[in-house]
């Protein structure tokens, strides 16, 4: 089984992204990520992957990938689009250097879920700052 990872530009909080999600999802479903690469190992990734999403810097949460199809943008021109389960799993936290695109995630390499019962995000947890989060996630108190 492979992963992907990908930053969630703009978005600060799991919240936040799952309210965007909720409203895309709903003006025009089903709900999908749309990359202008398709995935070369698409097949190993349409069979059981996740995306592990990079929020203020750490990945937070993962959400199963359900298929792997072509699309279009909005304005026509070719893409990729990845149809997404609506759910959020929260994973471990992990500090993440900014990059582009996409990535492939081994699936040795993926933070693991997050137990039952740690998985409510921690008070304060999103106004911390980044860099704080970060120390501490090395400290292996995050």
């Amino acid at each position: 089984m492979l992963h992907l990872i990908k930053l969630a530009v703009g978005v600060t909080t799991v919240a936040e992204l799952a309210e965007r999600q909720r409203r895309r999802a709903q003006n025009d479903p089903p709900l999908r990520h749309q990359t202008r690469v398709t995935p070369r190992r698409a097949a190993e990734i349409a069979s059981g992957g996740s995306i592990y999403w990079v929020i203020a810097g750490f990945v937070q949460v993962r959400q199963r990938i359900l298929a792997i199809r072509p699309d279009v943008w909005d304005d026509g021109s070719a893409c990729c689009a990845l149809e997404l389960d609506p759910q959020h799993v929260p994973v471990e936290p992990r500090a993440v250097k900014p990059f582009q695109g996409w990535r492939y995630l081994e699936a040795a390499d993926a933070p693991r879920d997050r137990p039952r019962g740690f998985a409510e995000p921690q008070a304060g947890f999103a106004t911390m700052p980044a860099e704080m989060r970060r120390e501490l996630a090395a400290l292996g108190l995050l």
